[in-house]
């Protein structure tokens, strides 16, 4: 049974796509990064590389993990007859 919604929309319901979803927190992650890097600048450089190159896995992951989750309960739950 689908849950109850006041949007009705004539498109077909689809997953959302897992690699679009990583890239886009690796765009975040690097942001995040830099604005860390850059207010911490009396920093080694390597270190700031290694602060980046972890907020861009850690974003990516996240995001690309949430959107699994999603297309999950949204398999199980609410297209279920769609499967």
């Amino acid at each position: 049974m689908p849950l109850p919604s006041l949007y009705v929309s004539e498109d077909k319901p689809r997953e959302w796509r897992v690699s679009r979803a990583a890239a886009y927190g690796a765009a975040l992650g690097a942001v995040a990064g830099l604005f860390k890097t850059l207010a911490l600048s009396h920093q080694h450089v390597a270190i700031g590389v290694a602060e980046i190159a972890g907020a861009v896995l850690g974003f990516a992951l996240l995001c690309a993990g949430a959107t699994a989750l999603r297309n999950f309960i949204a398999r199980r739950l609410i297209w279920p007859e769609l499967s």
